[in-house]
């Protein structure tokens, strides 16, 4: 099956990763999704317009438990993926969709950026919870997280069925 490449850069988190744990071939795999928003100008003079997309984005295994310790609302990020069709039929109609999976992720905020953030996000909201994911007891994959996944390319997205 083809796929588009899809390219979004100097794009910001809407909000936090969010995680959960699904059922995979090899056991429980997590799964994260994550907004990102990119501002665009387009023309010049009086007719400049700003610009913003914004596309969801589904990131799998180590890469969304890297992203959601590591980012929060408003990281700056870079994210290469694919995207697929994503079309169903309902009620004897066809809706169109798309799907954005993450292959790579590049966390483009300096260490003091991201620590100065994750101060501001901590104080705001104690009561609220963490995006880290609670790993589920049984079943789960062992090791150590990857403490140097801020500093560039994240994991690589299981390939779609």
């Amino acid at each position: 099956m083809a796929f588009v490449r899809v390219e979004q850069r100097n794009g910001r988190l809407a909000s936090a990763v969010k995680v959960e744990f699904v059922k995979g071939r090899d056991g429980e795999v997590a799964k994260g999704t994550v907004t990102v928003i990119s501002n665009t100008r387009r023309g010049s003079g009086d007719d400049r317009a700003e610009e913003a997309t914004a596309i969801q984005w589904t990131l799998w295994g180590k890469q969304a438990e890297n992203a959601a310790e590591y980012l929060g609302k408003g990281s700056r990020v870079n994210v290469v993926g694919r995207v697929r069709n994503n079309n169903y039929d309902k009620d004897g109609s066809t809706v169109y969709g798309f799907q954005f999976t993450c292959e790579e992720l590049d966390y483009l905020d300096s260490k003091a950026e991201s620590d100065a953030r994750r101060e501001r996000q901590d104080g705001s909201d104690d009561d609220a919870p963490k995006a880290a994911p609670q790993r589920p007891e049984k079943g789960a994959p062992r090791g150590h997280p990857n403490r140097n996944a801020g500093q560039g390319r994240g994991a690589s997205a299981p390939e779609a069925n």
